[in-house]
């Protein structure tokens, strides 16, 4: 290694080391493009930082505080500060494409009048279908990759140069103003040329040559974009924003701070030197230390950018152009009914920030603030979106009738809760410094905190990747404490999210934690850890990963939709849910409207295929789509589905008569759905499996109705529940509980057979296709089964006699219509039956009986006089009478109709707007 000398600029003698080195050089060709070809092995001299900063333009002396600084309302510069001027920033989609720079050149050209001026700052070129190549980042990998002495950052080089040309050809056309672009883009290619060689032979990069490399992105968008204006007519001046701002770093060198009283006076020196004009077009991102070396601001630099000009400037407005409409009252891609807000206040905004939300970052915003000036984010593609204004109030608190209490709704995932607790803690001050100065030593960051107000337990959350390094650290710190029994754990507990509430409309609002833990429960989601700090603008709580969508899909539906959104997925649209969906159909505006009762349909499976819609089934148009767009059935996929869905409640309608549906509400309601059924297979079924269901029902914060299995539509098992609820005592339950049966009877005695009754009822469609399914009484066992059970006796099927109508030689004929043919010939011992009882002034009627006092339950035909409520039934109504101890001398009567899909379906929806009412809706 041999060493030189050469005389500096200012006359000192600087030393280079010169070391053997194979250069990659850059060859421009014919067309433009860059090929690397190697030189032949040379003694390089490796600049020094000063040699190479004078190179590259960086000013290395201090920068002095300009004479005077301008007043508050800036009367330095007479008339170039104040609310004529607006700032408008675009991000790196908005420039992505010489489409898209034109069209905001023109939008900013537009904005310019009489009494307006406008200052518009850039960020670097993005990524484009056409163009896949974000510059900010391939500066940054290029830096890395000259840092490696990986010769490929030559590559990225004329990657960059050539995008810009190409974007500077199809912008400014043939003209002077590209050969202008040009020229100086080939000055700035040849500097960072010679700089990224510099860091390869050196094998290192310094933070202020990274950062002043890392600059050009926005150098050449911001020239880009002055000339498209000047193209278009416009008094246009390009700023370098390093020559006005002036920042210091922050303490954690994570951040930077403005420097109002240098940058206010460079301000003033920069609009003396280029005269007052109506359009600034101002580089994002960069700006320049007290030292005069270039920096940048770091994250969100060129929203940064954009605040700060508009506090210098002391401008009207600020808008960040974006891709997005604005800022949402949750992430859209985990909830697609999310709605973007129309304004929320700085406090929100940070508060969401924080939480990852797609919000100003909290510092961003800070110039603003401290002038009152208002930020409004606006969707660049869709300028017809007003977009979300941040500023001191919220405009808005009235909307979403009064659900603005909560601004937004965000996500921390994958985090590790560590839990410190001991009986030793308690009382001992210091204990808490002790954890957290442990945990910041190892460079943790600490998320949220929350401990119980008996000292005994700390607990906190990190990042999933720190979680058994702050464990490490705290059994080390508290050795001591551990083994002598005062620290009792230190429990690691991974897989974690935490969820936040913002909003200040929060602030001394009764009620809003209650409604957002109910509405965690609702959904079945357990909470580990609860935060809120005393300004009451943030609710945090810390709950299980799994849970994490589903969660933020709860509490963002109880907040933002109606007061009690359901989702609703029926099984079995045949004619009783059929005719379920057409009343949902007809009610659900009334009840959304008058009610906040949000009934939405999200899937319907019948026994061969399902259809599931994520955003809703179409009520008009629902069996097109079931036949059309449906998949093959299966239930437990089907309940899945629901169980992830973003809306809170959840329930499943059980339309069928099948076991199959029926075995599966155990799983359903585990998964957090609620069950409502006219089944009567589960509460007639094997005892285990129903004591299962009821117990879940018990224990859990699932509901499972079933007044449709007994009565159709009547309130039979509501009343029930009601007398057992308040403390009556059932003695007896009887009631003719079969429509077709009660048809049946109602009308033998007319003259005619049994059989001809029989055949009658089966033609008007009161029967099933085989009448033997309704005469062998199993049906109406079934509901004697549910109501004994109901009153505490807890029997079998076939513990409960039954009386069969079917006689005995025609129970297993092959079928029905052989059935019906064979049965005249048995009218005889019907029609004896009847008029015996005739005779003794009675009438025949097939009843189920409940008797609690021996414990029994029976299916029977019984005799019962004329004068009794029994024999006053017409049609195909049902009658149940109760008798108990209050209602003994009278028993309690209720009658009507009692089978139909009409009325079924209706007991149906009586029991959803049951399960609305205990979610929350009004009564």
């Amino acid at each position: 290694m041999r060493t030189s000398q050469r005389l500096g600029q200012r006359g000192t003698v600087e030393t280079a080391c010169l070391i053997p080195r194979r250069i990659y050089f850059l060859h421009a060709q014919r067309h433009g493009v860059w090929q690397v070809q190697p030189s032949p092995v040379v003694m390089c001299p490796v600049p020094t930082a000063s040699a190479l900063a004078r190179k590259a333009g960086i000013v290395t002396h201090a920068i002095s505080p300009p004479a005077a600084q301008p007043s508050s309302n800036s009367e330095a510069v007479s008339g170039v500060r104040g609310a004529n001027w607006q700032v408008h920033k675009f991000g790196g989609t908005c420039m992505a494409s010489a489409d898209r720079i034109r069209a905001a050149a023109e939008l900013m050209v537009a904005s310019v009048g009489p009494d307006t001026s406008t200052c518009v700052v850039v960020s670097a070129m993005g990524n484009h279908p056409t163009s896949p190549i974000k510059v900010t980042d391939l500066i940054l990998n290029m830096i890395k990759k000259a840092s490696r002495q990986d010769a490929a950052f030559l590559v990225d080089l004329a990657a960059l140069q050539e995008k810009h040309v190409e974007t500077a050809k199809q912008l400014l056309g043939q003209s002077k103003e590209l050969t202008q672009f040009v020229a100086s883009l080939m000055d700035d290619i040849t500097n960072l040329k010679a700089m990224l060689q510099a860091m390869s032979i050196a094998g290192m990069s310094t933070d202020a040559f990274s950062d002043f490399v890392v600059g050009h992105g926005e150098l050449w968008s911001g020239r880009l974009f002055a000339l498209c204006c000047r193209q278009l007519g416009a008094d246009v001046a390009f700023m370098d924003t390093r020559d006005v701002l002036v920042v210091t770093p922050t303490s954690d060198g994570g951040s930077v701070d403005l420097d109002e009283q240098l940058s206010n006076g460079r301000m003033d020196d920069w609009f003396k030197a280029n005269g007052p004009c109506k359009l600034v077009v101002a580089t994002g991102f960069i700006a320049r230390s007290r030292e005069g070396t270039a920096t940048t601001l770091k994250r969100n630099g060129s929203d940064f950018s954009a605040t700060i000009m508009g506090a210098l400037l002391r401008s009207r407005h600020i808008t960040i152009w974006t891709d997005v409409d604005g800022v949402y009252s949750a992430d859209p891609r985990k909830v697609p009914e999310a709605v973007c807000l129309p304004s929320m206040t700085y406090h929100e905004a940070w508060e969401l920030s924080y939480f990852g939300a797609n919000v100003l970052h909290p510092r961003t915003t800070l110039p603003a603030m401290k002038y009152h000036i208002p930020i409004t984010i606006r969707n660049f593609f869709n300028q017809t979106a007003s977009g979300t204004r941040i500023s001191d109030f919220a405009m808005d608190m009235e909307v979403y009738q009064g659900k603005a209490t909560i601004k937004g709704f965000a996500t921390i995932d994958n985090v590790t809760l560590i839990n410190v607790e001991g009986t030793g803690m308690v009382g001992v001050p210091g204990i808490a410094s002790r954890i957290f100065s442990s945990v910041r030593d190892a460079g943790i960051n600490v998320i949220m905190i929350s401990q119980a107000s008996s000292e005994q337990s700390i607990c906190f959350a990190v990042k999933g990747s720190d979680g058994e390094a702050a464990a490490r650290v705290l059994t080390d710190r508290f050795a001591e404490s551990i083994t002598a029994g005062r620290v009792s754990a230190i429990q690691v507990i991974p897989d974690c999210c935490v969820l936040a509430a913002v909003g200040q409309g929060m602030v001394a609002r009764k009620g809003v934690a209650a409604t957002m833990m109910g509405a965690l429960a609702k959904a079945n989601v357990n909470i580990k850890a609860i935060a809120q700090g005393s300004s009451e603008y943030n609710i945090t709580v810390l709950i299980d990963q799994v849970d994490s969508e589903r969660a933020l899909r709860a509490v963002h539906s109880r907040f933002y939709l109606s007061d009690v959104p359901i989702g609703v997925g029926i099984v079995g649209p045949g004619l009783i849910g059929g005719t379920l969906i057409q009343q949902l159909r007809e009610q659900r505006q009334l009840l959304k409207k008058e009610f906040g009762i949000d009934l939405r349909l999200l899937a319907v499976a019948s026994s061969s295929k399902m259809l599931l819609r994520e955003t809703g089934v179409d009520l008009d148009n629902w069996r097109q789509e079931l036949d059309e767009k449906s998949v093959q059935c299966d239930l437990d996929k089907f309940g899945n589905f629901l169980s992830t869905h973003y809306i809170p409640n959840r329930v499943i309608v059980d339309c069928t008569a099948s076991d199959a549906p029926a075995s599966k509400y155990i799983n359903w309601m585990k998964q957090g759905i609620h069950v409502v059924t006219p089944n009567k297979k589960l509460g007639s079924g094997p005892l285990e499996q129903y004591q299962s269901v009821r117990r879940m029902q018990r224990e859990g914060y699932i509901h499972f109705f079933y007044e449709g299995t007994v009565g159709a539509g009547l309130p039979v098992m509501g009343t029930l529940k009601h007398l057992l609820e308040t403390g009556d005592k059932i003695i007896k339950i009887e009631g003719i509980l079969s429509g077709t049966l009660s048809y049946i009877f109602n009308t033998f005695g007319d003259g005619r057979p049994f059989s001809e009754v029989v055949q009658d009822a089966r033609v008007k469609g009161y029967t099933e296709p085989d009448p033997r399914d309704d005469l062998n009484g199993t049906d109406v066992a079934r509901k004697v089964c549910i109501l004994a059970r109901e009153c505490g006796l807890f029997l079998e099927m076939d513990q409960i006699p039954v009386e069969s109508l079917v006689p005995e030689p025609l129970r297993e004929v092959a079928s029905s219509a052989e059935y019906m043919s064979r049965l005249p010939s048995f009218d005889g011992d019907m029609d004896a039956k009847l008029r015996e009882a005739e005779d003794s002034g009675e009438c025949l009627r097939y009843v189920g009986v409940v008797d609690a006092q021996t414990g029994r339950g029976s299916v029977e035909l019984r005799r019962y006089p004329k004068s009794h409520p029994f024999a006053q039934l017409q049609g195909s109504d049902n009658i149940i009478s109760f008798t108990t101890a209050r209602y003994f001398k009278q028993p309690l009567i209720i009658r009507g109709p009692g089978a139909g899909a009409d009325v079924t379906a209706a007991g149906v929806f009586s029991d959803l707007l049951r399960l609305a009412a205990y979610l929350g809706a009004p009564s």
